[in-house]
């Protein structure tokens, strides 16, 4: 219950900092394009504020533990190895089934969002089994998209179609786009693209009246080598195929729709639009993708350009993974362009998106056999639990909830105060405040930690963490746990601290004492209220033990506690004040 108050909380901040641009009772419409902006049905500015539904309908391999296995069909062969076919098909439509639902929508509308980008595999809207040269579409995508759509409209929001897997595969990075590299490509191959072309015509003819589509976003991230230069297309300078295939599908697309407005991708994940002429119809919006640099005007320098140059609106389609102050500075820097948004992915085995699967054992034993890293499970208990991931693990009442990760997203682009992530009220009886439980805010106004982000794009070097641990929370902060799952700070060193709200029960001089572990003696200071930094001793000691705190006048109602590290590296535990 504390963590659905602070969402809440953040949710009546954000509303609070930017309003709404429309009622709530008037409906906005088709989204549109007026100049460089994306607009509404009345013609009022979006800034759309989205999560992609990565891992629902395309599974890549990294959402599952299962990056080192390959594509979402090398994954489903691997594991009909293990329990056959039939159980591999009843776990994809179980997955199908619960990934997305309307519980998940239902918070994201709670949270803020006002969009969310569906990334969709072709097969799941087009049979596979059609001969070539005729088309038979599946009802099953058609069936789940439907659904998907009747909840945005209940929570007023708008879905982005995206074909993130083609027919054929769009690239040469293969998990993105479920690709057999033994078979022809979107590229190499006429049928392939006919099929494109007839797919979005028919998405076209069924969802040409809803207002609640967004856009019709054509191809996921292009990263094809037409130069002969090889590589992802980043240094193409003729991407003449990627444009006719746009130009063919825009024909299909408006055939039966004129309102809705399509936004096309170039190469290189998106990214490189040479040769690439966007004038074929009023309503294109370019979308590039953003990932691993830094938050700064010269990473959008190259798009914020072509905006100018073509007078198109331009759409942060893709990003994230990554820490919060990252999220919250890349959020800053688009919105203060004018620049929309969506968040990938939504959900994942992973702990820096809203929302967290926490996988049974049963499947981190058939993980270590797929990747070679563990003996080969029983069958029948591996289908046992394969179908509690599908089933239970992935539902959202299952799920871990960041909320610190939907408070960078949301809130801290636009709003540079803290706010508690826990209650922690000093009363007669004292408080245990848990080191990990600082408050929600970015770094150097919540936390300062030495790593604050990943930008090995601009940096060179190898993906590292910024949380060490990888769990708990998505700040810089390095959190590691006990054997029995119990989290703490750890890693905590010179020029590190931690913000922490506590609410007085009264005005007063309070003892404190900090659990703290160190390997070797350190120095830590303790500030409250902006007052001045009083240093004190750790000394080394085998596994935790009690330090006392310098004494504290506390004043009556909210105090603003913060502990730092002077010299040394500690692990700390928890913060013990009044008693």
């Amino acid at each position: 219950m504390a963590a659905m108050g602070t969402f809440t909380r953040i949710a009546a901040a954000f509303a609070l900092l930017t309003g709404s641009a429309a009622g709530a009772q008037d409906s906005p419409g088709f989204l549109d394009v007026k100049g460089t902006q994306i607009v509404d049905g009345q013609g009022r500015p979006v800034i759309l504020r989205g999560m992609g539904l990565g891992g629902w309908m395309l599974q890549e391999g990294y959402m599952l533990k299962l990056g080192e296995v390959g594509p979402q069909h090398a994954i489903h062969r691997k594991l009909a190895e293990l329990v056959g076919q039939e159980a591999v098909d009843a776990f994809q439509r179980a997955w199908l089934d619960n990934h997305m639902t309307k519980a998940d929508l239902d918070a994201y509308a709670r949270w803020g969002f006002n969009s969310v980008r569906l990334p969709m595999h072709w097969n799941l809207f087009l049979d596979p089994s059609a001969p070539a040269g005729t088309t038979r579409f599946n009802e099953d995508g058609f069936r789940r998209l439907d659904a998907l759509l009747q909840w945005a409209a209940a929570n007023r929001m708008w879905v982005m179609l995206d074909l993130h897997a083609a027919p054929g595969g769009q690239g040469t990075d293969l998990p993105i786009s479920d690709r057999d590299p033994t078979k022809p490509s979107l590229w190499e191959s006429a049928e392939n693209q006919r099929l494109t072309v007839e797919l979005w015509r028919e998405i076209a003819r069924r969802y040409a009246d809803n207002p609640w589509v967004g856009a019709y976003d054509l191809v996921n991230e292009p990263n094809w080598d037409f130069d002969g230069q090889g590589g992802h297309g980043c240094e193409d300078k003729k991407n003449g195929p990627i444009e006719a295939l746009y130009k063919r599908i825009t024909s299909a697309i408006r055939t039966h729709d004129k309102r809705h407005i399509i936004v096309i991708e170039g190469n290189c994940w998106g990214n490189n639009y040479a040769g690439i002429t966007p004038d074929w119809d009023p309503k294109l919006v370019l979308s590039f993708h953003k990932y691993w640099n830094r938050n700064t005007d010269a990473a959008l320098a190259g798009i914020l350009k072509l905006r100018k140059e073509t007078g198109r609106p331009i759409w942060l389609g893709e990003s994230g993974e990554n820490s919060n102050g990252w999220y919250r500075d890349a959020i800053r820097l688009a919105e203060g362009h004018g620049i929309g948004w969506a968040w990938w992915p939504h959900k994942k085995m992973g702990f820096n998106q809203p929302l967290e699967i926490r996988p049974n054992p049963g499947w981190d034993e058939i993980v270590a056999w797929m990747t070679g890293k563990g003996p080969r499970p029983d069958p029948a208990a591996a289908r046992t639990a394969m179908m509690r991931v599908a089933t239970h693990d992935i539902a959202f009442p299952n799920l871990i909830q960041h909320r610190d990760v939907v408070d960078a997203m949301i809130r801290q682009p636009h709003d540079d105060t803290t706010l508690p992530f826990a209650d922690h009220r000093l009363g007669p009886a004292g408080v245990a405040i848990a080191a990990v439980d600082y408050d929600l805010g970015a770094p150097g106004i919540a936390y300062r930690d030495t790593v604050e982000g990943n930008y090995h794009v601009d940096t060179g070097g190898e993906r590292t963490p910024w949380n060490d641990g990888t769990t708990y929370r998505n700040d810089g902060v390095d959190i590691a746990r006990e054997a029995d799952g119990a989290p703490f700070v750890t890693a905590f060193e010179r020029g590190e601290w931690l913000h922490y709200t506590v609410a007085a029960d009264g005005a007063g001089v309070r003892p404190g004492r900090l659990v703290i572990a160190a390997e070797s003696p350190a120095t830590l200071w303790v500030s409250l209220n902006g007052g001045a930094r009083l240093a004190f001793a750790v000394p080394a000691a085998q596994g935790w033990s009690d330090v006392p705190l310098p004494p504290l006048a506390f004043q009556d109602g909210t105090n603003r506690l913060v502990v730092g590290v002077a010299a040394g590296r500690v692990r700390l535990q928890s913060i013990r004040l009044g008693r």
